[in-house]
């Protein structure tokens, strides 16, 4: 569930990007402003309809959020932008708290939690419009609300982001081989952009992932890529290849009507470096909230 309280005082707290402070400066000399503040105090990861939950966590405790951008939009206009990158924080910042001042009016805010690797570039433009244009998505959470700012009294608000998300993991049942260097995977549908307000896709055309096959030669390989649904619940094909360092194709085996969900994570087993894998017998389960297991 999404959740949020406002107060009538706030602690203040380093935050805006120096272009939204320029914005709101000039703001602040036709017309009053308001401080707000915004706490990310923790994710629901939760389904309603299944009946194995985990409670929210607090932003600045969950390894897998990386990154958390809040902004506010009045109409598909921006206000003000601020990202935080947890380990290259402010002097003065605290991970998952935001302060600023914003003149009188209503507003859409957004905030996305995200996972960060190296290279990774992430847009957001408007309250419909985000998206991963680098080379992998990653786990996502977000949160959108109106902020009506009507008079000078501090407004102090706390969000709640949902995961909205799925996640495919693939495990190999046997050995990596001397020449097999990554793995790509590679979905009929779904996307790496989204709408934050709806959590959805924003296309539907699919999507590649090549990922790096770290273990040692023999070891089992584990491989993760996170997309977006165009609905909440959708079956996609997903194309499974190892790959030597040219980009040659060694094995390669589609998977069809493959069931994902947001907020669940769906895992693909099977084997992938031998010659066992021309049998193609891949299982399923997910993790995340509830076991699925279906055969292929």
């Amino acid at each position: 569930m999404k959740n949020f309280f406002i107060a009538g005082l706030v602690l203040l707290f380093a935050a805006c990007s120096t272009e939204s402070e320029n914005m709101v400066n000039n703001a602040q000399m036709e017309e009053a402003v308001a401080p707000v503040k915004v706490h990310v105090t923790g994710f629901s990861v939760s389904q309603e309809e299944l009946p194995t939950t985990r409670a929210a966590q607090d932003v600045a405790d969950y390894n897998g959020v990386k990154a958390v951008t809040l902004a506010f939009y009045s109409g598909s206009t921006e206000v003000l932008k601020h990202e935080q990158v947890k380990g290259a924080l402010e002097e003065g910042e605290t991970f998952g708290e935001f302060e600023c001042s914003l003149p009188m009016g209503s507003y859409t805010m957004v905030v996305i939690a995200r996972g960060q690797g190296d290279g990774d570039v992430f847009t957001l433009t408007s309250p419909t419009e985000a998206a991963y244009t680098s080379d992998h998505s990653r786990e996502t959470f977000a949160y959108t609300q109106v902020v009506n700012i009507t008079n000078t009294s501090a407004v102090d608000i706390s969000a709640t982001l949902n995961r909205i998300v799925a996640r495919l993991g693939l495990e190999s049942t046997d050995g990596r081989t001397a020449n097999a260097t990554n793995v790509r995977m590679t979905f009929s549908a779904g996307s790496k952009s989204f709408n934050p307000t709806t959590g959805l896709a924003t296309s539907n055309t699919g999507f590649s992932n090549t990922v790096p096959t770290n273990v040692a030669v023999g070891g089992i390989t584990r491989s993760v890529t996170y997309l977006f649904l165009a609905t909440d619940e959708q079956n996609l094909n997903v194309t499974i290849e190892t790959l030597d360092s040219e980009g040659n194709t060694l094995f390669s085996k589609t998977v069809e009507n493959v069931p994902f969900k947001r907020n669940r994570a769906t895992i693909l087993t099977g084997a992938m470096y031998t010659n066992d894998a021309l049998s193609g017998a891949f299982q399923l389960n997910t993790d995340w909230l509830s076991e699925y297991n279906g055969n292929f």
